[in-house]
């Protein structure tokens, strides 16, 4: 369906929904190898990650990623869905680059078992194909047909300033987290190797572009997928931080920030959801 037909409004494509549906599930599969088999990884994930507080926040993202994609995919129109494409966008090309530059640290070759290599080759497959269907299905969106409806529920200011500053906490934290893995490592409560280092430095940089993004919609209706994600992700994070609270200096400068952020993402999804619901 190109539009609405009694209002015009563009609609989310087919293509587009089926896209965001199945990045979910892949996403909550990857979530289930890190949270759930946190201490596993050398067998069940493509890569070994140390310490195992690292796979947990890893895997939480990833659930909060689920939780993104589908309620975007769940969207009425395209406005309301649009905000989940941009992030994720960006954090598949960046954990494709982080993967290029540390394919020797993935199970490949004989020396793993025929699950753990599949689970490898399908990884370095999914994150070489995702981008270029985003980029034909988000092309094919774009084209379709209808209006964008009007912002109807701004943001109120305490939200924007909130969301403002978190948006920029994550773009500096992931640049440096990805460009600069070993000068940067004093930003993050526990160790992080290059390549974690870059693997979470995707996930924070892309969070500070759906925070930006957030920023730019100004409506409480079409920022809900990224809402849900945010209360999400900080939740999950707890949980994460919670069950391996003997790794990592959480007294150090970087260890408030970090329990903080989580604390001040919980408010920002929660009103920010709370928000969109009184305006059903």
């Amino acid at each position: 369906m190109p539009a609405d037909p009694s209002t015009g409004v563009r609609d989310v494509q087919p293509g587009m929904r089926v896209l965001l549906w199945v990045a979910g599930v892949l996403v909550l599969l990857a979530g289930v190898q890190l949270f759930v088999f946190t201490e596993r990884t050398a067998t069940y994930f493509a890569w070994t990650i140390e310490p195992v507080i690292t796979a947990a926040f890893l895997g939480a993202a990833y659930w909060s990623a689920a939780a993104f994609e589908w309620s975007a995919a769940r969207a009425r129109s395209w406005v309301e869905a649009r905000i989940a494409v941009p992030a994720v966008f960006v954090f598949t090309i960046l954990t494709l680059i982080a993967t290029l530059l540390h394919l020797d640290k993935f199970h490949f070759g004989s020396s793993f078992g025929f699950g753990t290599q599949f689970v490898t080759w399908a990884w370095l497959f999914i994150y070489s194909v995702v981008p270029v269907l985003m980029v034909v299905v988000w092309s094919r969106q774009h084209r379709a047909p209808g209006i964008d409806p009007p912002r109807t529920h701004p943001l109120p200011t305490w939200l924007r300033v909130l969301v403002g500053a978190q948006a920029a906490v994550l773009l500096v934290v992931g640049t440096g987290l990805f460009l600069a893995p070993g000068s940067t490592a004093t930003w993050w409560p526990w160790a992080l190797t290059p390549l974690t280092s870059r693997a979470v430095g995707a996930w924070a940089f892309s969070l500070g572009v759906a925070a930006t993004h957030a920023l730019w919609e100004h409506d409480a209706v079409r920022v809900r997928p990224a809402a849900v994600a945010y209360l999400a992700f900080a939740l999950l994070e707890a949980i994460a931080v919670l069950r391996y609270r003997d790794v990592g200096d959480w007294t150090s400068v970087a260890g408030v920030a970090f329990v903080a952020f989580l604390a001040s993402s919980a408010v920002t999804g929660a009103g920010a959801l709370w928000l969109a619901r009184r305006a059903d």
